[in-house]
């Protein structure tokens, strides 16, 4: 799915109007219809409604949103902000007379001051005050009013965003000055800013209501934002030929493990091994060779000429793809053979993990690696490398900075794992569960994608595709051990089923 700026949405909006003859006042209903079922499938109409609508078509949706709830046997309570009587937009009035003319009585319009209705925790408060085409940081008395609204316990639905948010980027905006939504109903796309962990108090879940834009429109206009479903992965992965071997998927090599973290590399290996390739081989300290035998027998082991530590990592056994990270440790040894790997080796590399600490240590190693190699950090281990960010946002910015300046894949990991190319494209992942927080999660992400890579997909497709894997195995193994159950390994040994139920 496409994620477009609002400045682009309102593009879309507008040849919708103009190309296809569907009118604002159209589209306002649908926004609105959308709106009442979600209200309608939820409460009942004794429910304490209270309905706050700006001057714009945001306030708009909000007037059509109670005036369909009077149809449905709702009684709610409406708040109209008309600054000096004449600051409503043309389908906001429209809205306020269609309303007017069903007989509702009440009606509040805030001309200079207002006396807000009291709230509390059984209130359904609707947030229709502004919608994504806000300029400017809330202030003043509606800086106070979303304070209000947040502060009430009030359960509160969004139109379009939280009031005070922007749809695309929000370094301007102070969190407390927003209305913290419970669900935000988005307005045919999700906003760029619903997927900054910054924003998420604010946004709370949410919801897009289909209103019929233009599909055209939808197609030409372009974007470098992308939000990642099942369909799109199911569409690049490849069916397996009935007459295929293992030469056919590739070899894959993990550099993995130290002593004490051989889990990490075993993780990483049952990740590739679960995923497809056809054939691994692990190269680990001596000491970590009885725990991947025995638990991975199907990965060949490459044993280190060092018992406790890697020391070496050629590029050998002809491999299709190499990993590199997990569990290897940050000791003087393996730098150096980490080092030695990124100068020589020209072709894409995964690095995850201490490969990223070892990268922290020694910045100038970004210089050497290899083109559409794939970098795989948490927030931390990107900040150590790319500098201390003091936000989500902030974040995302840089590695689109340094993704483009160094042509390497970055991925974000977190709620909706960002995966940035070098060529500014953001694709952000809709799989995975608050279960995969958890040790060795990020090794078998690891595994996943190096043996993707070796399979011959691309780097950005084996990236993105790779991602969206781990979280929907993240997904069918908490639905047997639950959030606080699932570890590493039940990710790892849940990737088999992952792909199956994504391409069944």
């Amino acid at each position: 799915m496409k994620i477009f700026s609002t400045e682009n949405i309102r593009k879309i909006d507008r040849i919708t109007i103009e190309e296809e003859g569907v009118s604002s006042q159209e589209l306002i209903r649908r926004v609105a219809e959308g709106v009442v079922g979600e209200i309608v499938g939820r409460w009942s109409p004794t429910t304490p409604v209270v309905i706050f609508a700006g001057s714009g078509n945001n306030g708009a949706d909000a007037l059509v949103v109670g005036r369909l709830l009077l149809e449905a046997g709702f009684y709610p309570s409406i708040l109209l902000f008309n600054f000096k009587g004449n600051s409503l937009s043309r389908d906001c009035l429209q809205a306020k007379r269609d309303l007017l003319a069903t007989g509702y009585q009440g009606l509040i319009e805030i001309i200079d001051r207002a006396d807000l209705p009291s709230l509390g925790p059984d209130h359904l408060v609707i947030d229709g005050l502004f919608g994504s085409g806000l300029r400017d940081p809330l202030e003043g008395g509606f800086m106070m009013l979303a304070r209000v609204i947040s502060e009430s316990g009030a359960y509160v639905i969004s139109i379009d965003v939280p009031s005070g948010l922007f749809g695309d980027w929000n370094s301007r905006v102070i969190g407390r000055n927003v209305v913290h939504a419970n669900l935000t109903m988005a307005v045919q796309f999700p906003r760029l800013s619903f997927f900054m962990a910054d924003n998420a108090p604010l946004v709370g879940r949410w919801k897009t209501i289909d209103i019929g834009l233009s599909p055209r429109a939808i197609y030409d206009i372009p974007t470098k934002y992308f939000y990642v479903e099942r369909d799109e992965i199911k569409a690049v992965l490849r069916q397996r030929e009935p007459f295929s071997s293992k030469r056919d998927y590739g070899h894959a090599l993990l550099f993995a493990g130290c002593y004490g973290m051989a889990g990490a590399a075993l993780m990483a290996a049952r990740g590739a091994l679960r995923s497809g390739v056809g054939k691994l081989t692990v190269h680990s300290a001596r000491a970590v060779f009885p725990i991947v035998q025995s638990q991975a027998p199907e990965a060949l082991f490459s044993p280190d000429r060092q018992e406790y530590v890697i020391s070496d990592m050629s590029a050998r056994f002809n491999c299709s793809a190499i990993g590199v990270g997990p569990g290897i440790g940050t000791n003087d040894a393996t730098r150096g053979a980490f080092e030695t790997l990124v100068k020589s080796y020209k072709r894409p590399l995964v690095i995850d993990a201490d490969a990223l600490n070892a990268i922290a240590q020694n910045p100038t190693l970004l210089d050497h690696i290899a083109p559409g190699s794939i970098l795989t950090p948490h927030a931390g281990e990107f900040d150590r490398i790319f500098g201390t960010q003091v936000s989500a946002e902030g974040r995302l910015l840089k590695a689109i900075e340094v993704s483009h300046r160094y042509k390497l894949l970055i991925v974000l990991k977190g709620r909706y794992t960002a995966t940035v190319r070098p060529d500014g494209k953001v694709f952000f992942n809709s799989s995975g569960t608050p279960a995969m927080a958890t040790a060795g999660s990020g090794d078998v992400l690891t595994g996943i994608i190096t043996s993707l890579l070796a399979q011959g997909y691309k780097p950005e497709t084996a990236t993105v595709a790779g991602v969206y894997i781990h979280g929907v195995a993240g997904e069918i193994a908490a639905e047997a051990q639950g959030d606080y159950g699932t570890t590493g390994m039940d990710i790892a040994e849940a990737v088999g089923r992952a792909l199956k139920t994504i391409m069944d």
